[in-house]
């Protein structure tokens, strides 16, 4: 099956863990600390890799019950301590996003991420005037996969959600987000493995329209598209 070609894009809305950064090793190192101090067993890394995906709200009462604010607590603590010397851009990011810029299409970030570590690591990179709205875990009533951050994420240039939105991003958790709000879901990154079936174009039981590998493909692609007639 070969996917379909995108609409030429109103806005773009990305992921940012893993999908504009590589932030595996910190989240890693960050909940192996948590694991520690609460007598559990930590993941491997390949492990956090697989089953990081939900907001901190979503997935630490299943992960630590009853304690589950506390171990976000020691979370955030070894988590802040080091993000900010670790973080580093995917190859070729940056290049997207300015080219986004210079051509004036409006593009923001809808993450899982605590908000107020996003926009921390967003000035880190010098990246905020890149983006029209960054909008992280808590700043809406319900964080990703539920439509709510993705509607706030458009306000500030009164989009509506639909298939000229491009949502580009590492895991099922945003291929069901962009399947919710109506948006074009993209795959981005390496994610060969268990529930990726490329040849259905669904992703752990997700579909999405196209995979893109790196971000030299993501600018061809933007590129390409907007080349496109209106």
């Amino acid at each position: 099956m070969q996917p379909r070609t995108p609409p030429k894009p109103r806005a773009v809305i990305f992921d940012w863990d893993n999908t504009l950064v590589n932030t595996w090793p910190i989240i890693h190192g960050a909940l192996e600390a948590t694991f520690t101090a609460f007598g559990q067993k930590p993941w491997t890394f390949e492990e956090t890799k697989g089953r990081v995906r939900r907001s901190m709200r979503d997935s630490f009462p299943e992960l630590f019950g009853e304690g589950w604010e506390k171990a976000s607590e020691v979370y955030q603590q070894h988590y802040r301590a080091t993000h900010l010397d670790m973080l580093e851009a995917l190859p070729g990011a940056e290049d997207v996003l300015r080219w986004l810029k210079q051509e004036g299409l409006y593009s923001v970030v809808v993450s899982n991420k605590k908000g107020v570590n996003l926009r921390r690591e967003v000035v880190k990179l010098g990246w905020g005037p890149l983006f029209d709205h960054v909008v992280g875990s808590d700043d809406a009533a319900r964080d990703k996969p539920h439509a709510d951050p993705v509607h706030l994420a458009l306000s500030r240039g009164k989009f509506a959600p639909g298939a000229d939105i491009w949502f580009i991003g590492d895991s099922e958790i945003d291929l069901e987000c962009a399947q919710a709000t109506g948006c074009t879901s993209i795959l981005f990154g390496d994610v060969a493995g268990e529930g990726h079936e490329p040849h259905r174009l669904h992703y752990r039981g997700f579909p999405y329209l196209l995979h893109l590998q790196d971000h030299a493909e993501t600018l061809a692609l933007l590129k390409s598209a907007a080349q496109q007639k209106a």
